[in-house]
């Protein structure tokens, strides 16, 4: 069996063991298409998992259906039946299967085509189809693979050439519909309300069939993305093998300032020695520049250990042309490779055959996805190791400290808000482009949406015409849309020497991201920005060799719009609601990476930014403060707005990136001491609102991940945070510990447990 011991390496903080599970299966169904039996019969399957027999009965009743089931559970089986049917009987009849991925559609096309069935013709359409291929595959496939932003900018603004699709359209397939969430969320289910639409132009209503990953609100999620109601199709029976789950915390390198070992060392020597002994590891990290970095040391590590066995691992991440993914998922299959270090890319569910260890080297952000990497091991039902090493952010030591938290505790929910005002009313206008809008298609887009046709006329981007309303300017609307931005303004990054262009930044991230004097990373390669262009909308960059990194400094203000709601919460008048976040950054740091010590401080000339978001407020009291000296107060208030920041992500999914705060010690308009915090997106991506909803879960959790730590006044580990805009200053552990010990007082760890 792969496993650790854990007597051996003193890093391992818990070690947690998973039963072996048989499986539970049905029979083929008797009315699935004789040729489809053959196929499947070839590569062994004969019969199918209760969750797969489940998923054909809804679909055979077409019913909209969601699978949610862990990763390696056959869920792809689950749609591909019902589709391979329908094309048996009528090779007319069409599907579409969206993916976030190109990894997943290049994986699925080896699926169909090992069936090596006739009348199944898939096409891959996305960037990487050649322009010349493309009429053909519009004409010629069946099932047509490809992902949103196609969808979105290749295929729908273009209906016209698709006609016979849309008529005879049968399937829509959503894979891994749980990364659609956020801003990516907001935006796919408009795309998907467009989708509907168009195939209305056509008569058609195809069946939506959608699978997930284990999160806590999947018919939720398929409901907000599509605005169809959804069969819930959840109890697994694929067979499960044993694993072992370490919890691996890197050593301390100074125990009183909180300071431990880099994660991607450690993971790096833990997946060398794994690959010397030929074990099939898997190691994720967050990044493109993490997955370079472990890759690199691991390779160092097995050029000593087994020189043989070096070039028998590679990195996998975004970045690498067309070609290069395939070879690497090729070799990963076919066993030529014994390691991988992945971004998420390989964390969906792409078949890669038998793997026997993951590491995930941090904490990737939501407990959805580290089930999903652990999942990728001990496929088939084999036994499996599964490692999760925390990195330094506070989230990750929370965890390393209490693992029953992530063992014992339910998936986060993902949030998606498809009326987001600044996402909202570019889709409409996508929409009336496709085809004109007219009132009955207030069922696909809501009560909000004939005000905001008005908004659109009024800017003169459409016109009524007989009660219908028509796309009123040049060119097509959905290529001003980004599907990853709240923001249609942006700021492109280009190579000042070459012209060449790295990418993109929103604009109201760009002053933090680019400010002039900022490092910025891409491809594991290092830029400075020379100089950023604010009317032309570009930060023009050139390559270092820099030994720090920098970090900007960013005054914020809030001003309250309108209070939504009030309630009483962990011993605060909490209130959700509108706000105006203005955000000005006046300076970076440049810090040293192999100290993190600051080597200089370099004032910046930017003007001010402001949008308009949702948040949550309370203000803070005599009775918490009471007894805190005065030059505490302040340092606390930021030290309890850090550690709620820090642990809001275990109830909605999303990044600390995602939210910003402000803690003051006099608000006027709140009228004293405050916190807020607010969704860092325009418009508001609906996180703060489920922070609302669990504050007292949220709460409980950041006293006992403060008053648990183990460093004297504060470390990354607790109270620092990587983004804070004042430099993590002031901040007092104590007071933020005291303040929350009164706030959560006679809230226990049990009820916080229990309910979430």
């Amino acid at each position: 069996m792969v496993s650790l011991d854990p007597d051996i390496f003193e890093q391992v903080v818990a070690v947690s063991h998973e039963a072996a599970r048989p499986g539970e299966y049905r029979p083929l169904p008797d009315e699935l298409d004789a040729g489809v039996r053959e196929a499947l019969a070839s590569l062994g399957i004969n019969r199918l998992y209760l969750h797969q027999a489940d998923a054909w009965a809804q679909a055979a009743a077409r019913r909209h259906a969601v699978i949610t089931t862990p990763s390696a559970s056959g869920k792809s089986l689950c749609y591909n039946l019902p589709v391979l049917d329908a094309l048996a009987r009528d090779d007319r009849k069409r599907a579409l299967f969206l993916y976030p991925t190109k990894a997943l559609t290049q994986d699925q096309v080896r699926k169909l085509q090992a069936l090596k069935l006739p009348f199944v013709r898939p096409g891959v359409y996305d960037g990487d189809t050649p322009t010349d291929q493309r009429p053909a595959i519009r004409r010629r496939a069946n099932i047509i693979l490809t992902n949103p932003d196609m969808l979105h900018l290749g295929i729908l603004p273009h209906r016209d050439t698709w006609e016979d699709f849309f008529f005879n359209l049968e399937y829509v397939v959503v894979d891994e519909a749980h990364t659609y969430r956020g801003v990516f969320g907001s935006h796919m289910a408009n795309v998907l309300r467009r989708l509907r639409r168009v195939c209305r132009v056509y008569g058609s209503e195809p069946v939506f069939l959608l699978t997930t990953a284990t999160i806590a609100n999947p018919g939720e999620l398929a409901e907000s993305l599509t605005g169809l109601e959804f069969e819930l199709v959840e109890r697994d029976g694929s067979p499960r093998g044993e694993r072992q789950i370490v919890f691996w915390n890197p050593p301390f390198i100074d125990e009183a300032l909180g300071i431990r070992r880099s994660v991607f060392t450690e993971a790096a020597v833990l997946f060398a020695d794994l690959v010397a002994q030929k074990t099939r590891t898997m190691a994720f990290a967050r990044t493109r520049k993490g997955t370079e970095l472990i890759y690199k040391y691991a390779r160092e590590r097995l050029e000593e250990l087994r020189p043989e066995l070096a070039g028998a691992v590679s990195p996998y991440r975004g970045g690498y042309t067309p070609a290069q993914r395939r070879e690497i998922e090729r070799s990963l299959f076919e066993g030529e490779l014994y390691g991988v270090i992945a971004t998420s890319a390989l964390e969906l569910g792409i078949d890669v055959g038998g793997i026997d260890a993951v590491i995930s080297a941090a904490f990737p952000g939501t407990v959805a996805s580290l089930r999903q990497q652990w999942g990728r091991a001990g496929r088939e039902g084999s036994r499996s190791l599964a490692v999760f090493m925390a990195g330094q952010d506070a989230l990750d030591q929370f965890f390393a400290a209490h693992p029953e938290e992530l063992l014992e505790r339910d998936v986060e929910e993902a949030i998606v808000d498809f009326q987001n005002e600044y996402i909202f009313a570019g889709h409409l206008g996508a929409a009336a482009y496709e085809a004109p809008l007219g009132p009955e298609d207030e069922e696909l887009f809501g009560p909000s949406m004939m005000l905001n046709i008005e908004s659109l006329k009024y800017e003169g981007k459409l016109r009524e015409s007989n009660g219908r309303f028509i796309w009123a300017q040049p060119g097509f609307p959905a290529a001003g849309l980004n599907l990853r931005s709240t923001s249609a303004d942006s700021f492109t990054i280009v190579i000042e020497d070459t012209g060449d262009v790295l990418g993109e930044v929103e604009a109201e991230r760009a002053f933090v991201f680019i400010h002039p004097g900022a490092i910025y990373m891409h491809l594991g390669e290092t830029y400075q920005v020379r100089r950023l262009d604010l009317e032309g909308r570009v930060a023009l960059v050139r390559p270092v060799l820099a030994d720090y990194y920098t970090q900007p400094k960013k005054e914020t203000s809030i001003e309250i719009m309108d209070r939504v709601f009030l309630r009483t919460a962990a011993g605060v008048g909490l209130s959700f609601g509108r706000v105006i976040a203005t955000e000005h950054v006046v300076a970076y740091q440049k810090k040293s990476l192999s100290e993190n010590q600051v080597l200089e401080i370099v004032e910046l000339d930017l003007p001010e930014q402001e949008f308009r978001t949702e948040g949550i407020w309370f203000p803070v009291g005599d009775e918490v403060l009471a007894g805190i000296e005065p030059p505490e107060v302040l340092g606390g208030l930021h030290a309890l707005e850090h550690g709620l920041i820090a642990l809001l992500p275990l109830f909605a999914m999303c990044d600390r990136w995602d939210i910003g705060g402000l803690s003051t010690e006099m608000h006027w308009q709140v009228g004293g001491p405050a916190i807020f915090i607010y969704d860092g997106h325009p418009g508001g991506i609906g996180i703060t609102r489920r922070g609302f909803d669990r504050f007292e879960d949220v709460a409980a959790r950041a006293g006992r991940m403060i008053s648990s730590c183990r460093c004297e006044s504060g470390c990354p580990s607790c109270i620092q945070s990587p983004k804070c805009g004042n430099l993590n200053e002031p901040l007092s552990k104590a007071a933020a510990a005291l303040m929350l010990e009164r706030m959560t007082g006679g809230f226990h760890e049990g009820q916080a447990a229990k309910r979430s």
